[in-house]
């Protein structure tokens, strides 16, 4: 299965391409109330991120995310991020080299991951999840299934069910889908790709859930 890209350099996909990447980062910084580093690093520690382990960010927007986990897995860990948007590429490269981390960002989807089998140790995405209708989370989740190794952690943040009425969810909403997943409604559907012991919880910033899973 490999995306044809459209006029506009981006990969065809049915889930939701964003291009105003230059806007993505103060968004993202009112959502969180201003606390979005701290929000990445406690991405970051709940996956288990370590020193020399493999990593691959999904839906990775502007790298912020990408950035907190190259910081965790330090100058032996290998660290991906994949986005199909070239905006959001653009300015996630930047921002790696100005923090001179070495980050290997390219365009692509998470229907179609560009690599091998059992490649890394922890896949994340981070808002990425309500972006993609239902058939193609079957396949984005048996792709982050067919990188992972044996025993590897997929690890995502999203809007949490019942955040509806908080303000940060209501800034959310000018932005994302106006409904959300209950997170624990994929269990089923990580299990029939390949995963086991899948948890989900709030993150510190409430109207945030998260999803985590081991694969077989």
């Amino acid at each position: 299965m490999h995306s044809h890209s459209s006029a506009h350099g981006t990969p065809a996909t049915s889930g939701k391409v964003i291009h105003w990447a230059r806007f993505y980062d103060a968004v993202a910084f009112l959502v969180s109330f201003g606390r979005e580093k701290r929000m990445r690093r406690e991405t970051v520690e709940r996956a288990g991120v370590s020193p020399g382990q493999s990593v691959l960010d999904v839906g990775c927007g502007t790298g912020s995310l990408t950035l907190a986990a190259k910081t965790a897995a330090g100058s032996t860990g290998q660290v991906h991020g994949i986005d199909p948007s070239p905006e959001m590429i653009d300015v996630s490269r930047r921002k790696a080299a100005r923090a001179r981390a070495d980050i290997d960002f390219r365009v692509g989807v998470v229907e179609d991951l560009p690599f091998p089998d059992k490649s890394f140790d922890v896949v994340l995405s981070s808002l990425m999840l309500h972006h993609l209708p239902d058939d193609l989370k079957r396949k984005a989740f048996a792709e982050i299934a067919r990188v992972l190794k044996p025993g590897g952690i997929f690890f995502a943040v999203d809007l949490a069910a019942g955040s509806h009425a908080s303000l940060g969810r209501r800034l959310a909403s000018h932005f994302m889908p106006k409904s959300q997943d209950d997170l624990a409604s994929l269990t089923p559907v990580l299990a029939e790709a390949g995963f086991r012991d899948v948890t989900t919880g709030h993150m510190k910033i409430r109207l945030l859930g998260y999803i985590s899973s081991l694969r077989v």
